[in-house]
């Protein structure tokens, strides 16, 4: 669920006319200048920062690293491309990407960048990477269901902040059901929580969430595209038939869910920690939090 807050840093930035999404990634990180493709040969064209925060960029590899931004960003450069730029959609680390091209741009360490802009103005108070002492003792364990069906602890990085080093802008964000409403309506809201409080542009959002993905088939669950780091879903079925096409949002690794429905004026917020869903996208739970909400709403 971290994703669209970083697509949201990156637009907040080309508001402010310090870049654009259509800017090659080799204008602020050199060492993507020259990357290849698979087979050695050179692409038709050099990745854009949208190629990067739609997962059309054909970069590869692990979305969680142990070194810091700047180092995993500059590992990723290293390594050949999946495919042609704008050519196919893969789920990739290109958000980490923008969240380095954030930190150059705005001259300062990410999780600064997005507390400054995001998260302190929206009074996300829960919400952070490095969860202080406070904090630490709320954060919600890891489970399964384990050989009987009961709920079984699994150990992992997040139930243990010190073993978090660096922002990750693919995935790294601790926060509450709250904070993430209060950055939903912001969206859902055209870039502002309340008069006077903007945080990007109405035409910003408009983009972030609109298709940019034409019709290469995007998404763990059928029927969606992709916008700037969102997903959208343009024909709802299965898991998203409660909800209106259009509906945007993303999950997170442990089946959280987080979706805005423009057309209802409706928020989704799903918080659950579970490592036994492999695709959480399309698990019964979110289809049954979806259709229960949206039956509730109806009463």
């Amino acid at each position: 669920m971290t994703k669209p807050v970083t697509a949201t840093a990156v637009m907040i930035l080309q508001d402010e006319g310090k870049l654009s999404v259509d800017d090659k990634i080799s204008k602020y990180l050199p060492e993507f200048k020259n990357v290849k493709l698979k087979d050695g040969s050179d692409p038709e064209r050099e990745i854009t920062i949208r190629d990067a925060i739609t997962h059309t960029s054909g970069l590869a590899g692990n979305q969680v690293f142990a070194s810091s931004l700047k180092d995993s960003v500059a590992q990723l450069a290293k390594k050949p491309l999946s495919f042609q730029p704008g050519k196919k959609w893969q789920y990739s680390p290109g958000l980490n990407v923008a969240g380095r091209i954030v930190e150059i741009v705005a001259e300062k360490p990410f999780e600064v960048f997005v507390q400054e802009r995001i998260f302190a103005p929206l009074k996300m108070n829960n919400t952070t990477f490095f969860p202080n002492e406070k904090q630490q003792p709320r954060i919600a364990g890891l489970y399964r269901l384990d050989e009987k069906k009961a709920l079984a602890e699994v150990d992992n990085r997040i139930v243990d902040p010190s073993r978090v080093k660096s922002p990750n802008p693919s995935g790294g964000l601790f926060s509450t059901a709250r904070d993430m409403y209060r950055f939903y309506q912001m969206i859902l809201s055209g870039g502002q929580l309340r008069k006077g409080d903007r945080i990007v542009s109405r035409e910003a959002v408009k983009q972030m969430t609109s298709p940019q993905t034409g019709e290469l088939i995007t998404g763990f669950t059928p029927g969606n595209c992709w916008g700037l780091g969102w997903c959208i879903v343009r024909q709802p079925q299965g898991v998203t038939e409660a909800l209106s096409s259009g509906t945007y949002g993303h999950g997170g690794a442990f089946g959280t869910q987080g979706w805005v429905d423009p057309e209802t004026k409706t928020i989704y917020v799903l918080m659950i920690q579970r490592t036994d869903l492999p695709n959480s996208d399309a698990s019964e739970i979110r289809k049954i939090f979806h259709k229960s909400a949206s039956e509730a709403l109806r009463l």
